[in-house]
């Protein structure tokens, strides 16, 4: 019986989808936090906010994340969809943000690092 439940617990281990902890990005985009959420950004960030795209470095982006949240005060957040990449190296969210009386469309991907995981895209669409 123990050999059945080691196999079980082995074989089933390569095969759960191990998403990083979700809780203060969501939480961050939920208040619109930029200064929370900006400690989940990489050095640079390719920040999409509408119309405005480019790669900035993390201060400037939590800057215009922050002027964008001060236009569209956030009132809730929900993730859609989550899933992992092929070298299971890097997550992507899709999510639903509610600010301002319309939806936008949030994309995030995480790159996995030594320790933690980063944000290295994120995209606020309409």
């Amino acid at each position: 019986m123990k050999s059945l439940i080691f196999s079980l617990v082995i074989f089933a281990t390569p095969l759960t989808d191990v998403m990083p902890d979700m809780t203060g990005i969501t939480k961050a985009l939920k208040t619109g936090n930029a200064e929370a959420l900006s400690k989940y950004f990489g050095e640079d960030v390719e920040l999409a906010l509408i119309d405005d795209e480019d790669i900035y470095e993390k201060e400037e982006a939590r800057d215009k994340l922050a002027k964008f949240f001060s236009s569209n005060p956030p009132k809730s957040f929900n993730q859609v969809h989550k899933g992992t990449s092929k070298g299971e190296d890097s997550h992507y969210v899709i999510g639903d943000l509610v600010a301002n009386g319309d939806t936008f469309r949030v994309y995030i991907y995480l790159e996995e690092t030594e320790d933690s995981y980063v944000i290295q895209e994120l995209r606020i669409e309409e």
